[in-house]
């Protein structure tokens, strides 16, 4: 009998920044097969910056240098076929090369290396990124006055962070799909101080100058990794 989980890691300092987008606007952008999820009518793509850390093989302990990096993905909300729903990822950016090469040949998703950064002073974050023209600077004060809290299902805050299974899609077409396990997110919405960003123009270039429809922050969660399934 095999290991129950294929891996560790923990996600830290996870902003969730969403945008209505009309569905058909993602449907079109979606691959054969899966059709976008919504929630009161609306489609809803995506920017999560995070850290990255102690990732690891069941096997084996985190790895300086390896284990540790700062991610951002740019994500929407599907059902596949077969009636299961998840997130697509339209991209994934990172800025470790070795994490890039490894989960674009194992788990068949669009990483690409980027210069990220994370900054915390105090009670404020600065998450930045730029790749050509896909940048983003986003900057959060936290309220001091707002415990977290995690969500209640059938609200939008558990329709977008509640997520714990993926998909990926094989160049000859072929779906995997792959579980996360972890706890609720506990967290809290977060005041903008800046907000500059194009990296959603690879999907929706007209919602690049609006403002979110949805924004939440978490201190992190610690993730069991299911190993990957063809569907």
């Amino acid at each position: 009998m095999g290991p129950k989980y294929a891996g560790y890691q923990c996600w830290r300092d996870l902003l969730f920044v969403h945008w209505k987008v009309d569905p058909e606007v993602i449907q079109q952008r979606l691959p054969d097969g899966l059709e976008v999820e919504t929630f009161d009518g609306s489609a809803w793509l995506g920017v999560v910056p995070f850290s990255m850390e102690r990732i690891r093989p069941w096997w084996s302990p985190p790895l300086p240098g390896i284990s540790w990096f700062l991610e951002t993905n740019l994500r929407t909300y599907v059902r596949h076929q077969n009636g299961e729903t998840g997130v697509w990822f339209f991209s994934l950016d990172a800025t470790n090369f070795v994490a890039v090469t490894v989960a674009k040949k194992i788990w068949h998703l669009n990483y690409r290396m980027a210069p990220l950064s994370m900054k915390k002073v105090d009670r404020h974050i600065h998450y930045s990124g730029n790749l050509t023209a896909n940048e983003y600077h986003l900057e959060i004060e936290l309220p001091t006055e707002t415990a977290l809290k995690t969500s209640v299902e059938g609200t939008i805050d558990h329709f977008l962070l509640e997520r714990y299974r993926l998909f990926a899609q094989r160049r000859d077409g072929r779906f995997f799909t792959g579980l996360v396990h972890h706890e609720p997110y506990q967290f809290k919405v977060p005041e903008i101080q800046k907000l500059r960003q194009q990296i959603t123009d690879q999907v929706c270039p007209d919602i690049a100058n609006k403002g979110p429809a949805h924004l939440a922050w978490s201190p992190g969660v610690d993730i069991a990794v299911s190993k990957l399934e063809f569907i």
